[in-house]
């Protein structure tokens, strides 16, 4: 089995039902359930996705439960060496709007030869070298 990675757009999508990708993305999820593919993502991931529901007492309880409580997840470390790739990621791609935790992930799945990420995200399909579930 190889592992799928997990952005931030894939469960902000998953759990927010006023995102536009909302039905697609329970439809991935139940996909990968059947699938039992080990779910990766690192902490980057998991501060965007807290963030993005911090402000809904509720939604941000089931964020926690899902990355801390569930089992779901293997968290993947970042290392300096990963940050610095990022940073080079970044210098080499200025004409994208890629963000840090963007540029870290491509790494992070570089670095454990990862093949899939689930992603809305386009600059996921912009960088390429992985296939993007949506």
């Amino acid at each position: 089995m190889n592992p799928v990675f997990v952005d931030a757009s894939f469960w902000i999508a998953l759990r927010s039902r006023d995102e536009p990708e909302h039905e697609a993305a329970r439809e991935l999820a139940r996909r990968l359930a059947a699938e039992r593919q080990p779910l990766v993502t690192t902490d980057l991931v998991f501060a965007e996705i807290h963030a993005y529901f911090s402000r809904w007492r509720k939604l941000r309880e089931q964020v926690i439960s899902d990355f801390w409580d569930s089992g779901l997840f293997q968290f993947r470390d970042t290392t300096y060496a990963d940050k610095e790739a990022a940073i080079r990621v970044l210098r080499a791609n200025q004409d994208k709007t890629y963000s840090f935790c963007d540029a870290v992930s491509f790494v992070v799945i570089q670095r454990l030869h990862l093949r899939r990420a689930a992603s809305y995200d386009d600059h996921f399909r912009q960088h390429g070298g992985f296939e993007v579930l949506s």
